[in-house]
């Protein structure tokens, strides 16, 4: 079955479409500037489909992440703004579908000429304090999946704690960055899809879970001074 884009859902008429997004399009669509809200539906994934990945990768698969794939499989919601006569690209929410929810491994890196070597990387994690849980490791003590390319600005990742065969309470959420340094998001995918949805998608909200922040080209004109996200 083709993925298609569906047009601007006026209300979001279709009520899985509804639920998936969490009633966000009729924020955005009700935003002055905001245009060409845009979600391409994915069909469900079939039960074989979450348990073949299973058997492949050695992992169980957490039941909220389950449940998303159940009810489609990957998601990606895009909208643009209009300035004078331009209309711009602007907010990018995507989750990869299962087929692409692969392992993070040291062929999968940046492959800079300057890039860390994992050994460089392995020497600068910090083991887990009081107030930040232990960094993913690139060998065998963790297993990292990549949930979402951030267009190129780093990897949102669904990481195993605790190595192969790996159970599905040993998740969390973290971040990679361009720099191949690790951020901790959430504890839950739930926990992380509802920070996607609420910071709608824009450029490198992400960056904002780190100790550098949103870089000054990726905010938007008039967001000085406004600290709620989704504010632009």
């Amino acid at each position: 079955m083709e993925e298609k884009a569906s047009p601007p859902p006026q209300g979001c008429s279709k009520p899985h479409l509804e639920k998936l997004t969490l009633g966000i399009t009729r924020i955005l669509e009700s935003s002055p500037g905001v245009t060409e809200v845009t979600i391409i539906e994915k069909p469900p994934a079939e039960r074989h489909m979450i348990s073949s990945w299973e058997q492949k990768n050695n992992c169980v698969m957490p039941e909220d992440v389950k449940n998303f794939y159940l009810m489609t499989n990957g998601f990606h919601m895009t909208w643009s703004v209009k300035l004078d006569e331009h209309i711009i690209p602007l907010g990018s929410m995507a989750i990869n579908s299962i087929s692409k929810l692969t392992q993070l491994t040291q062929s999968s890196m940046y492959s800079l000429p300057n890039a860390p070597t994992l050994a460089d990387l392995e020497d600068d994690t910090h083991e887990a304090s009081d107030d930040q849980p232990e960094k993913p490791h690139f060998d065998s003590r963790s297993v990292i999946f990549e949930l979402d390319s951030c267009n190129g600005n780093g990897k949102v990742c669904l990481v195993y704690k605790s190595g192969k065969p790996a159970l599905a309470e040993d998740t969390e959420i973290w971040f990679l960055d361009r720099a191949l340094y690790w951020h901790f998001l959430t504890d839950t995918f739930t926990a992380y899809y509802r920070l996607l949805i609420t910071h709608l998608g824009l450029p490198q909200w992400q960056y904002a879970f780190t100790s550098y922040g949103i870089s000054p080209q990726a905010k938007p004109k008039g967001s000085e001074g406004c600290s709620k996200p989704g504010c632009f």
